[in-house]
């Protein structure tokens, strides 16, 4: 009962995965790079651009499946550098709103496309 979402407003996905699925009411959205759909190219102007980017991808997939930011309950964001930290919880605080959806954060070696930040989300209608 897995039904997949898929819109030409976010980057296509770079491997063998769909951009989101629902199933039973909840999406789950893959991780999201920077990637500007418009261009294939990563967004330009920092860690910041770059996690709005990658929220905006997340954002226009849940429209695709009816939903909004609000409908986030738990999202992921691995960082290639936690010093990133900080910056990222600026723009993330502007995509969304209380009640806060639950998150985890980590540092990782290294992201797809030598990526600086990759986001995902989990969502219920």
């Amino acid at each position: 009962m897995n039904n997949p979402i898929s819109t030409k407003n976010a980057p296509a996905a770079i491997g063998p995965y769909s951009q989101a699925i629902e199933a039973n009411g909840t999406v789950y959205v893959s991780g999201q790079l920077p990637i500007d759909p418009a261009t294939g190219e990563f967004a330009v102007g920092g860690i910041k651009a770059e996690a709005l980017q990658s929220l905006t991808n997340i954002k226009n997939i849940l429209a695709e499946a009816g939903m909004t930011m609000q409908n986030v309950v738990k999202v992921t964001v691995l960082l290639a550098d936690i010093n990133d930290f900080a910056a990222v919880n600026e723009v993330y605080a502007e995509c969304f709103s209380a009640p806060f959806p639950a998150r985890s954060a980590f540092a990782v070696k290294s992201l797809p496309k030598g990526a600086n930040i990759e986001i995902e989300a989990i969502a219920v209608k």
